[in-house]
């Protein structure tokens, strides 16, 4: 296990959109990564970044000095020639062609959009459950010629705060079964300008294009592991995953209902449950990256939360809020839960994909 000695040049695709700007404030002063250079549209190339995002830039933070100044450049592999790692915030309309053009240009790719995630040698890494995955570039690299660059995803926004949680379920007390899964899911993953507000304000919309099938088929990979030698990945035979989504007026913030079935009987306990979430650690703390929270999960034990209002920047946004955990009278047990969609959902996911990919000697 290495970390970085002197900073890694990064370029952001889809830097002004609402996850790349999310990069960019992350980024900002990070001990690994610095911001080289940044693309977005035509309609953006050319100019400076604080012009460029000025109108549409939502984040809490200023637009960091060491990037305002840099121009925008179009999303072509020869204007990010100074840079090692690319952060991809790009929508899944133009990412894949992109993203792969910058894989076959040796760069080490970072990708939020849903293009590759379920490519048979893509790793789909959520940095506090599977970065285990990672070790299956070796194998991407040799399919595809290369000698350094690789391609990682993230998951789904909503994928990802329940894999957290299932992840610790699945390694203390053995295969699930069965997943039902209800999300409550805030307007910014819709990126910006997003939902209408005629469409949102004092309303749920009970339709995100998409989603449920992401929700339902993420999981299995994320949840699998890698095959034997480390070429592909196997997917929990027992794991069904069933998911309806809704769009509701809240900013940030995924809430979830999820209910569990466990395959092995008798089931846990919710005092087993609870001491198991509350005691699950990651690899990402092990390799002590900067970005790993101290705790992935905070089990709230108030009988009113997790609530994105209170609880959404739990672990610094890199970490879930579970609460209500109780007994179900149809499968073994309830609970609600709450991730940061932008941060552990989107952005911050990347960044720690790439601190484990410096950690584990692949960049």
């Amino acid at each position: 296990m290495t970390h970085a000695t002197e900073k890694i040049a990064v370029g952001i695709l889809g830097a002004t959109g609402t996850v790349g700007q999310r990069f960019i404030q992350l980024l900002e002063g990070h001990p690994y990564f610095y911001v080289a250079a940044l693309g977005a549209s035509p309609r953006s190339a050319g100019k400076a970044y604080s012009d460029a995002a000025s109108r549409s830039w939502k984040q809490s933070t200023a637009i960091p000095a060491e990037v305002a100044s840099l121009i925008v450049q179009s999303c072509e592999v020869q204007n990010f020639k100074q840079c090692r790692v690319i952060f991809s915030g790009l929508d899944s309309d133009v990412a894949g062609e992109i993203e792969t053009a910058f894989l076959k240009a040796e760069f080490a790719v970072f990708s939020n959009a849903k293009n590759h995630r379920m490519d048979p040698i893509v790793p789909l890494v959520v940095p506090v459950v599977n970065s285990a995955h990672l070790d299956i570039i070796p194998h991407q690299r040799s399919v595809h010629g290369l000698k350094k660059g690789f391609l990682v995803t993230n998951a789904n926004c909503s994928t990802t705060g329940l894999v957290v949680a299932l992840k610790a379920l699945q390694d203390a007390f053995g295969p699930l079964s069965r997943v039902v899964v209800t999300t409550m899911q805030a307007i910014s993953g819709a990126g910006y300008p997003g939902v209408p507000s005629l469409d949102i304000l004092g309303n749920i919309v009970p339709y995100i294009s998409g989603e449920e099938d992401k929700l339902e088929t993420e999981c299995a990979k994320i949840l699998g592991a890698t095959n034997s030698d480390a070429t592909g990945f196997t997917a929990p035979a027992e794991l069904k995953v069933s998911a309806s989504c809704n769009r509701v007026p809240v900013i940030d913030g995924h809430m979830e209902s999820v209910m569990v079935e466990f395959a092995k009987r008798p089931a846990p306990s919710v005092d087993q449950i609870t001491a198991a979430l509350k005691s699950y650690t990651s690899d990402a703390q092990k390799l002590g990256v900067p970005s790993a929270p101290e705790n992935p999960i905070i089990v709230k034990s108030e009988a009113d939360r997790p609530q994105p209002r209170l609880d959404i920047m739990v672990g610094n946004g890199n970490a879930i809020a579970v609460g209500r955990i109780r007994e179900c009278n149809i499968f073994d047990v309830k609970f609600s839960l709450l991730s940061h969609n932008t941060i552990l959902g989107a952005a911050g996911s990347s960044i720690m994909n790439a601190e484990i990919a410096v950690a584990k000697n692949l960049i």
